[in-house]
């Protein structure tokens, strides 16, 4: 039988964006407008922002796999605040379901790509692309009173990339160079909704811990 090899290393499967992608769209139902200028975690945004910022993310990180490298992937998320489009029931999910449908594709996560105008391996555009799913998800379920799981793979993977340089050593936790991690820190920096780590204690469950390295308290409540 023809095989053909799978540009990917059978060492470092990429992982499925699909199920983060499809959490948050399962969020989405109970967010009427009356919701839609509550606080969030990110101190900057409404909830309004934050979806805008999914679309946004959505978008680009879907075009940055399909090395569409245009408009969508060249802009800072920090170059101006979200705006939510008055389609963003249908808009979002759809475009949530592409993003992730981009990342199954194996040659999504070889070569260089770009985004938020970083020009950065596929590999770490994927990584990246999954923590914004897991983390921003987290942000959305807290800020409108929702439960929220993410898998420990996807949590592996965002501790990886999260985790502070000085800490993982020359090779990074899950043995990716330091390039990587370079790379990885250049395509997150520019996003203020990732702030400086919160100290946790030991024993901290893992979900916790993912949100801590991302500059959230895992404890936030709105008005809390």
């Amino acid at each position: 039988m023809d095989t053909q090899e799978n540009p990917v290393s059978d060492a470092a499967t990429p992982p499925d964006l699909e199920p983060a992608a499809r959490r948050i769209v399962a969020l989405l139902g109970p967010v009427d407008d009356s919701r839609l200028d509550g606080p969030t975690p990110c101190p900057d945004y409404a909830v309004r922002e934050l979806l805008g910022h999914l679309a946004g993310l959505a978008t680009a990180f879907r075009d940055a796999a399909r090395k569409d490298l245009g408009a969508s992937t060249a802009v800072s998320p920090d170059a101006a605040l979200p705006v939510l489009d008055d389609d963003w029931r249908e808009a979002l999910p759809r475009r949530l379901d592409e993003m992730a449908a981009a990342w199954r594709s194996p040659g999504a996560w070889t070569g260089m790509t770009r985004a938020g105008g970083v020009k950065l391996p596929g590999e770490v555009a994927g990584a990246v692309a999954l923590n914004e799913l897991v983390v921003h998800g987290w942000d959305l379920a807290r800020s409108t009173g929702q439960p929220y799981t993410a898998g420990e793979a996807e949590l592996r993977s965002c501790e990886a990339l999260l985790a502070p340089a000085e800490e993982d050593g020359p090779t990074g936790p899950d043995g990716a160079g330091a390039t990587d991690a370079t790379d990885a820190t250049d395509a997150t920096d520019g996003d203020s909704l990732f702030g400086v780590p919160v100290p946790v204690p030991d024993g901290t469950p893992l979900l916790d811990r993912v949100i801590a390295l991302s500059g959230r308290r895992p404890d936030w409540r709105p008005g809390g």
